[in-house]
């Protein structure tokens, strides 16, 4: 059985999508799998966080063209891991980082797009 390369986006319509999607949302989570199908604990833990505060946020399945959605995120963050969120267009963190802002009492504060 053979298995077709990576089937996924180029690296500028990564790049494109990544840069609209911020710009367009005020909260996105770029993530491994989708919101009720979550593909790593991170990205899970990353989901429950910002559930408890959001209701409507937006979520992008990197998993199609990973290498290229983890390359238009480091330019952006300067972060290699994945999931990454953004909050107004600013780079927020992952998982452990939204956990932090949990832990202070800062995350719905955090989440609360202008």
């Amino acid at each position: 059985m053979d298995f077709p390369p990576n089937q996924g986006l180029d690296q500028d319509e990564v790049d494109e999508q990544v840069a609209e999607t911020i710009a367009d949302n005020e909260v996105v989570l770029f993530m491994k799998g989708t919101q009720l199908m979550p593909q790593c604990g991170y990205s899970r833990r990353a989901l429950g966080l910002i559930d408890q505060y959001r209701d409507e946020y937006e979520t992008v399945d990197v998993l199609d063209s990973l290498d290229e959605f983890r390359a238009a995120l480091e330019d952006r963050s300067g972060w290699e891991t994945i999931p990454q969120t953004y909050v107004d267009g600013e780079f927020v963190g992952g998982s452990d980082i939204l956990a932090e802002l949990e832990e202070r009492g800062e995350l719905e504060e955090t989440l609360a797009a202008e």
